[in-house]
């Protein structure tokens, strides 16, 4: 069954490589999750669009940022710690959505503040039916407001 969001906010993904993002858009669309996708290739461009010239509050109000760990420029780790250290930008959701499962790096995250850890499964079938979950989640999520 699909729905349709009826929550107003933005999904700020964070991920370098194309077929992911192409199959996490797919997969998201697929469930119902019709919010506005912002893609941001590297760590540069997601530190310039949360603290750059134009990061407004109301640029940044109602997102929710998924977040990949590996990352060409400035790692993941590094951009969960300025999005939870800053006052403006702390209380935006961040969903980890990495390759890795080991148990250091899903405890840093959560002791960086993440609100939730996924691993992307290899396969495709897997891959796809886990942002199809994550899509779900994402059609009854609240996200509060930054401003």
């Amino acid at each position: 069954m699909i729905s349709t969001y009826t929550e107003p906010f933005s999904v700020v993904l964070i991920e370098d490589d194309e077929g992911h993002a192409s199959l996490i858009n797919r997969n998201l669309q697929r469930v119902g999750v019709l919010n506005p996708i912002t893609r941001l290739k590297d760590g540069t461009e997601a530190i310039a669009y949360f603290f750059g010239a134009g990061a407004t509050p109301e640029h940044l109000d109602r997102s929710v940022v998924v977040l990949d760990l590996n990352l060409p420029d400035i790692d993941g780790f590094e951009i969960l710690r300025r999005l939870k250290t800053d006052d403006s930008t702390k209380r935006i959701p961040v969903i980890v959505l990495t390759t890795t499962d080991h148990p250091k790096d899903i405890d840093r995250c959560y002791a960086l503040g993440c609100n939730a850890f996924m691993t992307k499964p290899v396969g495709y079938e897997d891959f796809s039916e886990a942002i199809r979950k994550l899509g779900l989640m994402l059609t009854i999520v609240r996200v509060p407001h930054i401003k």
